[in-house]
């Protein structure tokens, strides 16, 4: 991890991501609870996973299944389009001030994992030299 992404994602906890990745994990625990509802809870674990360090993350769609395809339908039908919505909403937010476009940017990676997260993987970026 470099530099930049270290200091962007100790930023990034300080305000909101702590408490937004924890609100993540206790979605998580609270759906695992039930056996119907632990493939939903492995998903809010890898949100909040992705939640703690964004930067210098990307998510990969390509592991998509034909149980992930349905997964994400019902997903979606149940609150995955809302919680994009809400990303997007809130990274367009970020990006009206100059400083807040690289936070911006993580809240549309997460509308991208909050419409399918089925079948997405979180990996590091790889970095440039």
């Amino acid at each position: 991890m470099t530099m930049v992404n270290l200091l962007m994602n100790i930023l990034w906890l300080i305000f909101g991501g702590l408490l937004s990745a924890l609100g993540w994990l206790l979605a998580g625990v609270l759906c695992c609870i039930t056996v119907i509802g632990i493939p939903v809870g492995l998903q809010c674990f890898k949100f909040a996973k992705l939640v703690v360090t964004p930067f210098g993350k990307k998510v990969y769609f390509g592991n998509m299944s034909s149980g992930s395809v349905v997964l994400n339908v019902i997903w979606i039908l149940l609150g995955g389009l809302a919680l994009c919505i809400g990303s997007i909403v809130m990274g367009i937010g970020s990006c009206l001030t100059i400083i807040g476009i690289p936070f911006g940017l993580q809240h549309f990676k997460f509308a991208g994992l909050a419409l399918m997260p089925f079948g997405a993987e979180i990996r590091q970026m790889e970095e440039t030299s």
